[in-house]
């Protein structure tokens, strides 16, 4: 029988600007054999986040940044093939940080169950996961949409922008969102139900197509993309906005600081408030997130969409692919293809 390999994706250099796939390399290793209070749990999905740009510069992150010629790290599903650790039987599915290879060791500190019967394995990495985390806790706790209110989300055809665009629509909501294609623009109005969308990249005056679709001012942004997009929409707030800062994409790739950054004087002047926050802020209620985001998927109020690239090898293009409007709902990785 052939012996296994254990096929890793490192980081070659550190990116200049937009990542190229020379910053990546693929390379083979041998599978490591787990000693005692360790498991082997070969990777099945890999979550392919725009938010592990800043993890490939020192010191730009929040979390630390990866080492040159090891493996990514990120977000994964994957199954336990061998275990010396109490709690963890092979066979188990696990949600855990894993690294971007075949197989990886872990002592389980960080590691959860996860149920395949409750969910698909790539939902746990996406809408009952950190994105739909983000979209439930970002909109419903900074956010507070209510009924009647007109909420922006910016890219609304990512899986966060998705989430957060639908909980502002069962709020009662005028919902308007900006993507980067005609299929995005067409999805998030036919099928989501948004009441506009807008693309940005051909729209010549976006704050006037902007102030077109929300006549009455914005109360509430939700921000996956800073920059230009975000800049237009602050001009049309209104008294007491809510501003929730979940991401910077346009910024990810920037070599120095963009212009025209927020006046404290606009806070100031409408009573706005702009509030930035990670996940993990609310790692203590994930389990109230998943029973409501359950639920609404279930009673089909809540849609989700992902789209799935086979082969570790090809896991770098998926990532490069997320700052070219390429991707369209939660970009993800599957590893071991065979399995399936």
């Amino acid at each position: 029988m052939q012996a296994k390999i254990n096929r890793q994706v490192l980081l070659a250099k550190r990116p200049q600007g937009r990542p190229q796939r020379d910053d990546f390399e693929v390379v083979d290793a041998e599978v490591p054999n787990p000693g005692e209070g360790e498991m082997l749990i070969q990777t099945l999905y890999l979550s392919v986040d725009p938010g592990m740009r800043s993890m490939m510069e020192e010191g730009k992150s929040h979390t630390a940044a990866f080492e040159l010629g090891k493996p990514l790290t990120g977000r994964s599903v994957g199954r336990v093939v061998a275990s010396k650790l109490s709690g963890f039987a092979e066979g188990d599915y696990v949600y855990e940080r894993l690294g971007w290879q075949n197989y990886s060791l872990s002592d389980g500190s960080q590691a959860k169950k996860v149920d395949p019967d409750a969910a698909p394995l790539s939902a746990y990495l996406g809408i009952v996961g950190v994105p739909g985390f983000c979209g439930y806790f970002g909109m419903l706790d900074i956010g507070k949409p209510q009924a009647e209110e007109t909420v922006v989300v910016s890219g609304a055809a990512g899986a966060v922008g998705m989430v957060a665009g639908q909980i502002a629509k069962r709020q009662g909501c005028r919902v308007v969102g900006t993507a980067g294609s005609p299929e995005k623009v067409a999805y998030l109005r036919d099928e989501l139900g948004f009441d506009a969308v807008l693309n940005y990249k051909n729209t010549e005056d976006l704050a006037a197509a902007l102030k077109d679709a929300c006549p009455d001012g914005i109360d509430v942004y939700f921000d996956n993309v800073g920059g230009e997009v975000t800049q237009a929409v602050l001009s049309l707030i209104n008294y007491h906005a809510r501003i929730v800062v979940c991401g910077q994409t346009s910024q990810y790739n920037a070599t120095s600081l963009a212009s025209g950054a927020v006046a404290p004087q606009l806070l100031i002047k409408k009573s706005a408030m702009m509030k930035g926050f990670v996940v993990y802020d609310y790692a203590e209620r994930n389990a109230e997130a998943v029973e409501h985001l359950g639920q609404w998927i279930k009673d089909g109020t809540l849609r989700y969409r992902e789209n799935v690239v086979d082969g570790l090898d090809n896991a770098p293009q998926a990532f490069i692919d997320l700052f070219s409007s390429k991707s369209f709902g939660k970009q993800l990785g599957r590893v071991d293809v065979s399995h399936w």
